[in-house]
């Protein structure tokens, strides 16, 4: 005797229930499942470029001694620095490390006794690679072969290193503001900064450089304070190198520093000295 074979009814109604725990799994999988995404932003200077030079400015504003203009106000002339890069970290180093020297600072020309002017030969990186391995290069492609060969074959590095460098060479000096007579330069202040890479079989990068150890400014005790006059050679009439620092014999600098000035009388008032003439000049 033979089984009556089920219905189609019955088969549809087996079949959604063998599913039932197919889609529970499936939807279960769904919820528990998660997408995310990194937003990876592209700007036209990189960090590590953006901290070579800042740290060499950082190091050669640092080397710039303004002891000599303790005490005394002063005005900072910086638009010899519209075309240098980063011009507004170079000036706001500026004036803090005048800050830190003692300086008073004036936001007007006419309200100080001295103009401190500054200018940058360089402030700029560059940057050398060396590579031991295969490096990229093109292949050329030939009719019968196109599609077949790669047209490109990738970089495949043994061992690999990076040098960047920051370099920054700033130069500052003053002079009194109603008489443009000398008081003090500062000489060339130069500084480097380094970030090296390494690369061996395709780990890395293992980094070391100036840029991460840190860097010292304004906080910093400077070396050595600038004795007055001692920049001063014994013949006045001797002329003085560009890229050596120096005071000069100005009597409108000395003057305040010997000498307690009355309130009433700012030291930006006292006369310059008479030039010397010779016998039977007018």
């Amino acid at each position: 005797m033979c089984c009556p074979r089920p219905s189609t009814k019955r088969l549809a109604a087996r079949r959604r229930v063998a599913r039932a725990p197919l889609l529970v799994l499936l939807v279960a999988g769904m919820l528990a499942t998660g997408c995310g995404t990194t937003r990876m932003s592209a700007p036209s200077r990189t960090a590590t470029e953006q901290l070579l030079i800042s740290d060499a400015i950082d190091r050669a504003v640092g080397q710039v001694n303004f002891r000599a203009l303790a005490g005394q106000s002063v005005y900072l002339e910086d638009s010899a620095l519209n075309t240098v890069v980063d011009r507004q970290y170079l000036s706001s180093s500026l004036r803090q490390h005048l800050l830190a020297s003692g300086c008073v600072l004036r936001d007007k020309r006419d309200n100080a006794d001295f103009v401190v002017e500054a200018r940058a030969g360089v402030v700029g990186t560059d940057s050398h690679d060396l590579l031991f391995g295969v490096p990229a290069m093109q292949v050329p492609q030939f009719l019968p072969l196109q599609g077949v060969v790669p047209s490109a074959i990738p970089e495949v590095p043994f061992a690999k290193r990076q040098e960047q460098r920051g370099l920054a060479k700033v130069a500052v000096f003053a002079y009194h503001r109603d008489t443009g007579m000398p008081v003090w330069q500062s000489g060339m202040a130069m500084s480097e900064s380094t970030a090296k890479n390494f690369w061996v079989l395709g780990a890395g990068p293992f980094q070391k450089g100036t840029i991460y150890e840190g860097t010292n400014f304004a906080g910093a005790e400077l070396k050595s304070a600038l004795a007055i006059g001692g920049g001063r050679s014994e013949d006045d009439s001797d002329p003085v190198a560009l890229g050596q620092e120096a005071s000069f014999a100005s009597p409108l600098l000395f003057a305040a520093k010997d000498e307690e000035p009355a309130p009433t009388k700012p030291a930006g008032n006292i006369p310059p000295p008479k030039m010397a003439t010779k016998p039977g000049g007018k």
